[in-house]
């Protein structure tokens, strides 16, 4: 086969060269139901067929000509299936999170005029027909799982023909690498959703120029947990159909640690929160440890937290930490199925010091930076030792450039960046300078080769003494922390930093029942004036890495954690700023009503 130029040539091109028997698994009543390459490749012929049957049509081919088929379900082999199918007979996937809220939903339906929208069950058709009436453009509802109130998917496929297969086969042959593949919406952290259009070439170009960045290796494995409506875990999908390693979708977020030990894979994506949260509960397991037990395990970990990459540390430091990871760090392998080669995060900043505690224990992390609008990847750091570099999101991807502007903003260019914002050519051209897109992060290159983020440009705010503060590096910090769950710093136009933390309610209370602090409610411990002392006094140790204009002065506790559902997250578990100092306003308000 010759070069692959659109992401739906990933089934020839894996039959051609590592047809596979579990090309996508799902886990059905118990069992592993697996897809192989040649039943994928046909199912997704016959839901094009059927698609054509049902009238769906590229057009003219133009970004508004062709239609539009959105998706709002969680990861699943259909999801796959459908973005194949509708992409090679030039309509236009929509990809949306199940997550949503109603008004948004409302909006992105009608800004796209989806004619189609596939759902994965009956809570998701019950949230888009509560919207029937006010869209205009949708014309019926399909759901991936049977016994629904919607149409089950595969009536569209029992549409298919001979005539019909061949019809395919000649609309796809006209879809070039530069041709509009996907239209995704970036909920973002303000503002209503744009429309990000991508084309083959945008994404395509970023897959293969990703590719070598990954472990080497065949007859691997890759367990799917991150949204498939999110750039980055849509991007490294089809990196894996064209490499010809297997997916296997998890069940959900709680049955992760199972599905792990299950399927055994060799690689995950995966977000910093996500992981994150794994380094908690590893903590936490290791301090339910007593005796000579406990000592291992931290001095293990002490061990860990001075690795460092691409330096000779030592050959006693290197007995040791071989002795730690036969005794310790090989159960935090077996946890995760005994066979990660590594774990890609993004999306948002991860804590250095987890990354190096990871990679001494021979999990090895693969930072990237990118964002929806350059599909996503602008720089990785590598599988191998020497593309690595801590603290860093690693070297350029081969073809994309960067440059710093003047007030330190990241700019890039290169095939990877988008066509535009669906019918915005305002934004389109504001996001844009002299061919470079504006980024709206602020970085350096270090060494002129690792690319270093310091904060997103409009989160950094100016306190009223004309002093910026860039909120992320001291929000990471104190992330540090077993007591903290998550933080946000505030203190734009006011005379001094503070923040509003949520505290890590398990730890909490452990420490709440180890200093015999009586409670009856979250309410009530967050109040105690033990429990404050001790965050002042946590909060103080971490003043000292940043400088006086930095540190936190005040703040609050919050008695409930941030969540996608109740609104202070977006889908990729960044904070929501604006909500937040809106949902706690109050705290806000006595945070800076008394002076120092």
């Amino acid at each position: 086969m010759k070069e692959p130029t659109r992401l739906f040539d990933c089934i020839e091109f894996q039959l051609q060269n590592f047809p596979l028997q579990d090309m996508l698994a799902d886990k059905e009543n118990g069992i592993w139901k697996k897809l192989g390459t040649r039943e994928v490749g046909s199912m997704v012929n016959d839901l094009s067929a059927g698609l054509l049957s049902l009238g769906v049509t590229s057009g003219d081919m133009t970004e508004k000509g062709r239609d539009k088929i959105a998706v709002i379900s969680k990861n699943c082999s259909e999801w796959v299936i459908l973005d194949l199918a509708v992409q090679q007979i030039g309509a236009v996937l929509t990809p949306i999170y199940p997550t949503i809220n109603l008004i948004e939903l409302e909006f992105v339906l009608n800004d796209a005029e989806v004619k189609l929208i596939f759902v994965y069950d009956e809570q998701l058709y019950q949230k888009v027909d509560s919207l029937k009436g006010r869209l205009p453009f949708l014309k019926d509802i399909y759901s991936f799982k049977p016994k629904t109130s919607a149409k089950h998917w595969k009536e569209i496929s029992s549409l298919s023909t001979p005539a019909l297969i061949s019809k395919v086969k000649h609309i796809a042959d006209t879809i070039g690498y530069e041709d509009l593949a996907t239209i995704i919406y970036t909920s973002g952290t303000t503002g209503t959703p744009k429309g990000v259009m991508l084309s083959h070439k945008n994404i395509l170009s970023n897959v293969m120029a990703s590719i070598p960045c990954f472990p080497p290796g065949k007859s691997m494995r890759a367990l799917s947990f991150l949204p498939l409506n999110h750039i980055f875990e849509r991007m490294v999908t089809y990196l894996y159909l064209f490499r010809g390693t297997a997916i296997y979708y998890a069940e959900n977020l709680d049955l992760i640690s199972d599905n792990l030990k299950e399927i055994r894979p060799h690689l995950f994506t995966t977000v910093p929160r996500l992981l994150e949260k794994l380094y908690d509960k590893i903590m936490s397991k290791g301090n339910e440890l007593t005796g000579i037990k406990r000592q291992l395990f931290f001095w293990a970990h002490g061990l860990a937290e001075k690795f460092e990459i691409n330096q000779n540390m030592g050959i006693i430091y290197r007995i040791k930490l071989a002795i730690a990871n036969k005794l310790i760090f090989n159960k935090w392998r077996e946890a995760l199925g005994n066979n990660i080669k590594s774990i890609v995060t993004g999306g948002a900043a991860c804590q250095v010091r987890l990354i190096r505690i990871f990679t001494a224990a021979k999990l090895i992390i693969m930072e990237g930076y990118g964002l929806t609008e350059t599909s996503p990847v602008i720089s990785v750091n590598r599988y191998d030792e020497d593309g690595r570099m801590f603290g860093t999101v690693g070297p350029l991807i081969e073809g994309v450039q960067v440059k710093i502007a003047d007030d330190g903003e990241i700019l890039c260019k290169g095939p990877n960046v988008m066509m535009g914002y669906y019918k915005r050519e305002d934004l389109t051209a504001e996001s844009m300078t002299e061919g470079w897109y504006k980024t709206g992060d602020i970085g350096m290159l270090v060494n002129n080769k690792f690319l270093k983020i310091t904060d997103r440009k409009k989160e950094m705010f100016k306190t009223s003494g004309g002093k910026y503060v860039a909120p992320l590096p001291v929000e990471n910090k104190l992330k540090e922390s077993m007591f903290v769950e998550n933080v946000m710093v505030i203190g734009a136009e006011q005379k001094y930093v503070g923040a509003l933390i949520v505290p890590s309610f398990p730890y909490l209370i452990d420490w709440c029942k180890s200093h015999n602090i009586p409670f009856t409610t979250i309410d009530k411990i967050i109040r105690n004036e033990e429990v404050i002392d001790m965050y002042r006094g946590l909060v103080e140790s971490f003043n000292k890495y940043f400088n006086h204009v930095e540190q936190i002065k005040k703040f609050e506790l919050l008695s409930h954690d941030w969540t996608i559902e109740t609104g202070e997250l977006t889908p990729k578990l960044s904070l929501k700023r604006k909500v937040i100092m809106e949902k706690y306003r109050d705290e806000v308000r006595r945070i800076y009503s008394t002076n120092l």
